[in-house]
């Protein structure tokens, strides 16, 4: 269950959770403490509901990945101490090892319940983490109901180191992505050139019809994150298989990524984009080729 959970960003609704488990599972894992359901009916791990301790023993508050977890943000990677922000002048003991310090002056505004408030927490995730890390977190922003317009306005005002990262994440973000699994997969993907891969972009039609985690439209490609969590039984296994083997007859090119390869080692993934757009792209230049003149 906790590795599940880690997979889908260190919190979840109960119908993602449920989706892959069943209900007794989940429950027992609640009664056991491995998971921790809050008052808003998310469901986490442990580390994230401990967070706020450490954050109130240091009159602070929580602060980057540790305050999107609090908000119900999935992250990439759950952090193995809580990000906590205290103010400047604010002594902290320095052998103290059970937070991430950083210092700010923050306005009272910018506080919302021990947690910095949605658009600063915005702000230091897009501006401070890795690429792929920051498309993770606004992904799932948009997805719990993050409104365009507070991306649009971050946007604009955003000014200083990491100014443009935050622009791109803005710019690029999608409630579309299912979990950090796919959003990390799909910022792999950008700095591949000639290939723009798509979310949920609906192929086929007639029998034939799916909406694979991401399209290429025009390279007929597909990209699918592929998780063994969520092929549990083998109807679910003969179902996929059928899914995969229609979209090749239709001409598509599928590529499936396990979560161990997208998450810890994105150079073999890249490798394998690169290679598949030169394999696309000749396939193109085969098939115009073989097209009669109009």
């Amino acid at each position: 269950m906790t590795d599940l959970l880690a997979e889908l960003g260190g919190v979840a609704r109960r119908s993602a959770i449920l989706a892959v488990v069943d209900r007794a599972e989940l429950e027992s894992a609640v009664a056991t403490g491995l998971v921790v359901r809050d008052v808003r009916g998310l469901y986490a791990l442990p580390e994230v509901d401990q967070a706020r301790l450490a954050a109130a023993r240091l009159n602070g508050v929580l602060s980057l990945t540790s305050a999107a977890l609090a908000h119900g943000w999935a992250v990439k990677t759950v952090p193995d101490r809580p990000h906590v922000t205290v103010s400047r002048g604010r002594k902290v003991d320095p052998g103290q090892s059970f937070a991430h310090v950083h210092r700010a002056e923050l306005r009272p505004d910018q506080v919302v319940d021990g947690r910095t408030d949605v658009e600063t927490t915005l702000e230091q995730c897009l501006r401070a983490l890795p690429y792929d890390e920051a498309l993770a977190v606004a992904d799932s922003a948009r997805r719990e109901g993050v409104g365009n317009s507070v991306f649009e306005s971050l946007a604009d005002r955003v000014k200083g180191p990491g100014a443009p990262q935050v622009r791109r994440v803005c710019r690029r973000s999608t409630g579309q992505a299912a979990n950090p699994f796919e959003s990390v997969l799909r910022a792999i993907a950008e700095d591949v050139p000639g290939l723009r891969l798509e979310p949920q972009v609906g192929i086929g039609d007639g029998d034939f019809y799916v909406r694979p985690d991401l399209v290429d439209v025009r390279l007929r490609v597909v990209v699918e994150a592929d998780s063994f969590e969520w092929h549990g039984g083998r109807a679910a296994l003969a179902s996929d298989c059928r899914r995969y083997n229609m979209m090749v007859v239709n001409g598509w090119i599928v590529l499936r990524f396990p979560y161990e390869d997208v998450m810890f080692h994105p150079e073999d993934v890249r490798r394998v984009l690169v290679a598949v757009v030169a394999h696309a792209e000749l396939l193109r230049e085969v098939l115009l080729r073989g097209r009669p003149a109009a």
